[in-house]
């Protein structure tokens, strides 16, 4: 089950919560019983070595 970070609207407190993909229930907020908020956020995606674009700069003649 993934996990999603959601956001309480009343006291901004910021809490984890696994769930499945089909589950619409309301989230509440552990600490105050608000309304949670799902909080979205960019993934990181870090690409290492040369090689991976054609501007790359390689040596010319090298084989990949």
């Amino acid at each position: 089950m993934p996990l999603y970070e959601y956001q309480c609207m009343r006291c901004s407190t910021e809490f984890e919560v696994k769930r499945s993909l089909d589950d619409e229930s309301a989230i509440t907020c552990p600490k105050c019983q608000g309304k949670g908020q799902r909080m979205f956020s960019p993934v990181p995606i870090i690409f290492k070595g040369p090689g991976f674009y054609t501007t790359d700069n390689r040596k010319d003649g090298s084989t990949p």
